[in-house]
């Protein structure tokens, strides 16, 4: 308390929220040291075989077996970590990447994309759908409620590391990130773990308690996670190496808008054939 209260008088004298700034290596055994940001990815995994699995017992995806979730979490974690960092490079920093290719698959430098993940991860579903001759959407319909929480637990690790932080405000619960300047900012990666993480896992999870046309619970997934990202983005600081678009929208917010469309389309084409 007594050095939260130094750091509160530091600024200013203002009474601000400082980020508590915390160690990014979580555990350090010898020259072995596991991060945070990494430990996210962990929880991330384990949240979905264990909701996957509990997927398994409901009648109606009777077809996906416990081989199928297995194959889905591995080729999909492939997805996740090759399509996030050629998406970064794609959509974020292509002129840099193409003057300096050895540094294309550094991830240890940091840089993932969310949206090339996803792509990655649809890409990746061909494989197992081909394997086990079974419905596409059916698959994505299967894993769109195991998804949100890892997504949660990687806006925790943005937290943790102090990166990706949000625009400056002046509402109470505004924070000081000392790594980047004294101003009061919006805690956006909170704002994401609450909405694309927790609130999209309840609205996803509630709505697939029952049988549904195939392909709406995907719709779902596109529209809310579109909605919820478009508007977190307002609070989001840009990436300084791109800025705002057109409209005064960033890279992110351009991203999710053929998500909203294509899901909205979805879901009233597929709504009523259960």
């Amino acid at each position: 308390m007594i050095y939260l209260y130094i750091r509160i008088l530091t600024y200013n004298g203002e009474i601000m929220i400082i980020h508590p700034q915390l160690d990014p290596i979580a555990l350090q055994i010898g020259p072995i040291k596991l991060h945070w940001y990494g430990l996210m990815y962990v929880f991330a995994f384990l949240s979905f075989i264990y909701l996957g699995k509990k997927q398994l017992k409901k009648i109606w995806w009777g077809d996906i077996n416990e081989k199928i979730l297995d194959d889905t979490f591995f080729y999909g974690a492939l997805g996740v970590i090759i399509g996030g960092r050629l998406g970064y490079v794609v959509f974020y920093q292509p002129n840099y990447y193409l003057s300096n290719l050895d540094q294309i698959f550094a991830f240890w430098q940091g840089g993932m994309s969310f949206h090339g993940g996803f792509l990655g991860v649809l890409i990746s579903l061909i494989f197992v759908t081909k394997k086990y001759n079974i419905s596409w959407l059916k698959l994505t319909d299967f894993i769109a409620p195991l998804i949100p929480l890892g997504l949660g637990f990687g806006r925790l690790g943005n937290f943790i590391n102090q990166e990706l932080w949000g625009r400056p405000t002046d509402l109470a619960w505004g924070m000081v990130f000392p790594i980047t300047d004294k101003i009061a900012r919006h805690p956006s990666q909170l704002y994401q773990a609450l909405f694309e993480g927790l609130f999209l896992f309840l609205i996803l999870y509630l709505y697939s308690n029952k049988k549904r046309a195939t392909g709406s619970i995907s719709a779902l997934f596109l529209i809310f996670y579109g909605l919820f990202r478009f508007l977190v983005e307002f609070t989001r600081e840009p990436d300084s190496f791109l800025g705002l678009f057109y409209l005064n929208l960033s890279m992110g917010q351009w991203l999710t808008i053929p998500m909203i469309g294509i899901g909205i389309g979805m879901f009233f084409v597929t709504k009523n054939k259960v």
